[in-house]
């Protein structure tokens, strides 16, 4: 979940204080809204192969691009409401939002859902940043802290709802459309929250920096580039197109790096500083958050393919049985920062272990049942992982912002929220090369091979989590106290 600033607004204007309950529940919806979305698609994966006849490469790019056209645009969306008004930005995203959730629903093959997902990321990026912004500016002392903390409550609860609720519609089968409801549910939704966001109170930043598109056109093209070659590779065999692809992505995000750097040598806004990335301990953070992230996206889509196409399970069976991990995964979140106040970083590098632990016995106890797996039985290894994911991943965006100055924080923070994104795109296509690698090679019964190539998938995460408790215990040792500033 995304979970910063993206920018520094000004302060409260007398009008923008004047924002209402009303004002504040359709902000609230808007965030809800973008992060079901996030969530809600793995349990309807099963559902869209079977009745668009996707293929794995296909199902990884539906959930991989919305994660990264949300992502790269975060920063940009961020800038837009920022100088044109955060209300208008707001109403435009959700407008953006429903329409393409009525093309995602209408789509009549994979790839047309592919490009309307990334409409939909696009909609989103514009949307979500001006709930923070609009209520940063809204509310001051404790109303801040409540509606901060009502907006964290909203995203845990998107979360489950995205297990539950989208199990249940997708389940019910509502009108004969399958998985076509968890796209058009939004469309009379976001309408209602467009036309009711006339009672949020416009404000803007008349100073806020112009917006770089070269750089984001840039930086997009050259994570797609990545994106195909590594979910299109391993399922062609590694054609030289994909190979050209992997070493062109190379070549435009370095072309992206040095238009920044330039950017800011003659006074300009980059989209992303690189000085700040070139600060070792920032840069750690920063490579942290996409490791940890990385690993979220990614269980789901192997979870999902392994409960319901492996087991065959409806999706709501599916999503009651993960629902309890996302209660842990709330409760790790609020237990999370009294551990970090007392405890420090080595907290947080604890909370690792133990999500480390939890992910590499998930993994071991389905490879080693295989086809006799029961699918319940893994209930209380998905609630350890879900409340040790909740108490790693809630600290670790004030760890990393803890390394630069205040006047650098709006930029950071604009970093790292879109480095989770495209963290959990890439975690996505990095277990689908060993899911969908092990699949090709099993010669066992639909049962068995799913459940080897879930345990195959999570080596990834076990890898990425070891990888960020390393980091972990390097940044306890050069910057303790950081978190109690």
């Amino acid at each position: 979940m995304t979970s910063t600033t993206l920018s520094r607004p000004a302060d409260p204007t007398p009008a923008s204080a004047a924002m209402g309950r009303l004002g504040l529940a359709v902000l609230l919806s808007g965030g809800f809204i973008t992060i079901f979305d996030l969530f809600v698609v793995n349990v309807a994966i099963p559902s869209m192969q079977a009745t668009l006849s996707a293929s794995f490469a296909q199902v990884g790019f539906i959930i991989a691009a919305y994660e990264l056209a949300y992502g790269v645009l975060l920063i940009a969306g961020s800038r837009l409401g920022d100088r044109h008004g955060r209300r208008r930005v707001f109403m435009l995203g959700m407008a953006g939002f429903a329409l393409a959730s009525a093309l995602c629903g209408l789509a009549p093959t994979a790839d047309t859902l592919i490009a309307a997902r990334i409409l939909q990321g696009m909609a989103a990026a514009m949307l979500f940043p001006q709930v923070y912004a609009l209520i940063r500016v809204s509310y001051d002392g404790h109303a801040r802290r409540r509606a901060f903390g009502l907006l964290g409550m909203t995203l845990g609860l998107a979360a489950i709802a995205g297990q539950v609720l989208g199990g249940w519609i997708v389940h019910a089968d509502l009108f004969g459309l399958a998985w076509r409801s968890i796209f058009l549910i939004n469309v009379p939704l976001g309408l209602l929250a467009w036309r009711l966001a006339r009672h949020i109170p416009e404000s803007r930043e008349a100073s806020g920096a112009a917006m770089d598109w070269p750089g984001a056109a840039l930086v997009g093209a050259g994570l797609a580039l990545l994106l195909l070659a590594l979910i299109e590779g391993p399922q062609r065999h590694w054609p030289a197109w994909t190979v050209a692809c992997g070493t062109a992505s190379a070549a435009v995000l370095a072309w992206f790096a040095r238009m920044q750097r330039r950017m800011r040598v003659r006074g300009g806004a980059p989209l992303v500083d690189m000085a700040l990335l070139a600060q070792p301990r920032f840069a750690a953070g920063c490579l942290l958050v996409m490791l940890v992230f990385s690993t979220t996206s990614a269980l789901f889509l192997c979870y999902a393919l392994l409960v319901q196409t492996g087991f065959g399970l409806d999706a709501l069976t599916a999503g009651l049985i993960f629902a309890p991990a996302s209660a842990g995964f709330v409760a790790g979140s609020m237990a999370a920062p009294r551990l970090v106040a007392r405890f420090g970083t080595p907290a947080i590098a604890l909370s690792a272990l133990l999500y480390g632990g939890a992910t590499a016995a998930l993994m071991m106890r389905v490879g080693a049942a295989g086809a006799s797996l029961d699918p319940w039985s893994l209930l209380p290894l998905l609630v350890w992982l879900g409340a040790a994911q909740g108490a790693v991943n809630t600290p670790l965006v004030n760890l990393a912002l803890g390394f630069v100055d205040d006047r650098q924080a709006g930029m950071a923070a604009g970093i790292v929220s879109t480095l989770q994104q495209i963290g959990a795109a890439l975690g996505v296509s990095a277990v689908g090369m060993l899911f969908g690698g092990t699949l090709q090679a099993c010669g066992g019964g639909v049962a068995e091979c799913h459940a080897q190539a879930f345990a195959s998938a999570l080596r990834f995460n076990v890898a990425a989590i070891l990888a960020a408790t390393a980091l972990l215990w390097w940044l306890g040792r050069h910057a303790r106290g950081s978190l109690g500033r």
